[in-house]
C-alpha cells in the first residue's frame, strides 16, 4: 500500500471526508530526469576518473541536480568534456531504465551500487540503465534514458577537502541554457563586428590593444606628474629667491 504525507494549509479535514491527490505531472518529470542523469553522471564518473569516486551527497530538483562525490583534485576541462559527452551518448542510446526488487544480498552480489552508511531494508529495488549503471534507488526515474533530453553541466567545484560537486541542468533547462549562449555569443559577435569563427581571435586582438592603452595612459600620467613636479620645483626657488631677495633688502 501506498501512504502519502501531507500539511493541511487552509481549511478544514473532517474524518469520513474523501481527499483527491493531485501531482504537478511537469515537476515530477523535470525531477525524474534529473534523477536518472545523476545515476548516469555517478557511472562516467567512476569510469572517467576511477573506482575511488563515490556519492557523498546529491540533490535532485524539478530545476537541476547537484552531485558531491570523493575525489583528490579539481576535475579538469578536458575531464569534464569527456564526462558530459559520456552522459549524452548514454542518453542518446535511449536504453530502458528496468527496476527490480531483490535481497539485499543478491543486489550486492549483482554488483549494485550502495550508499555507504545508508541503511537499507532486506529487500531492495534496484534500478538500472543498460549495463552502463546499476544502483539500489527508490526514487523516481524516466522510463528510458533518451527522456532525459540534454544533460549540461554548469559547474564543477570544491567543497571540502577530497570532495568535489558537480551542478547540471536536464531537459528543458538544458535548451534553455544553449538558447542563451547562443544570444549571448550572437551579442558579442555583433559588438565586435566579426563572426564566430573569428570571435576569440577579435577578442584577444582588442585585449591586446585595451592592455596597450592602459600602458601608455600609465605612461603619459608618470610624464605628466613628473613635469607638475618639475614645475613645482623651480616655482619654489623662485619664491625662496624672491624671500632671500626681501631680506637682504630690509
Amino acid at each position: 500500500a501506498n501512504v502519502h504525507l501531507g500539511k493541511l494549509t487552509w481549511g478544514t479535514i473532517r474524518l469520513g471526508d474523501k481527499l483527491r491527490a493531485k501531482l504537478d505531472t511537469q515537476a515530477r518529470q523535470a525531477t525524474a530526469r534529473h534523477h536518472s542523469a545523476t545515476h548516469l553522471l555517478h557511472a562516467a564518473l567512476r569510469q572517467i576518473l576511477g573506482d575511488h569516486v563515490k556519492q557523498k551527497g546529491s540533490l535532485v530538483a524539478p530545476d537541476r541536480l547537484r552531485f558531491d562525490f570523493a575525489h583528490f583534485e579539481p576535475i579538469s576541462l578536458e575531464q569534464l568534456v569527456r564526462i558530459e559527452r559520456l552522459v549524452n551518448e548514454q542518453i542518446l542510446l535511449n536504453t530502458p531504465v528496468q527496476t527490480r526488487l531483490m535481497a539485499l544480498a543478491e543486489a550486492m552480489k549483482s554488483g549494485a551500487m550502495a550508499l555507504f552508511g545508508e541503511k537499507y531494508d532486506e529487500q531492495v529495488r534496484v534500478l538500472s540503465m543498460g549495463e552502463f549503471s546499476t544502483e539500489l534507488c527508490g526514487g523516481t526515474h524516466v522510463h528510458s534514458t533518451g527522456d532525459i533530453g540534454l544533460f549540461k553541466i554548469l559547474a564543477e567545484t570544491g567543497v571540502a577537502a577530497g570532495i568535489r560537486r558537480i551542478e547540471a541542468i536536464t531537459g528543458i533547462r538544458a535548451l534553455d541554457w544553449v538558447v542563451d549562449t547562443e544570444n549571448t555569443l550572437n551579442k558579442m559577435t555583433s559588438l565586435l563586428k566579426t563572426n564566430r569563427s573569428s570571435l576569440e581571435e577579435r577578442l584577444s586582438q582588442w585585449l591586446e590593444q585595451y592592455r596597450s592603452s592602459e600602458k601608455e595612459v600609465a605612461r603619459l600620467q608618470g610624464k605628466l606628474a613628473s613635469s607638475q613636479g618639475s614645475d613645482l620645483a623651480s616655482q619654489a626657488t623662485e619664491v625662496k629667491g624672491i624671500k632671500v631677495l626681501a631680506t637682504k633688502l630690509d
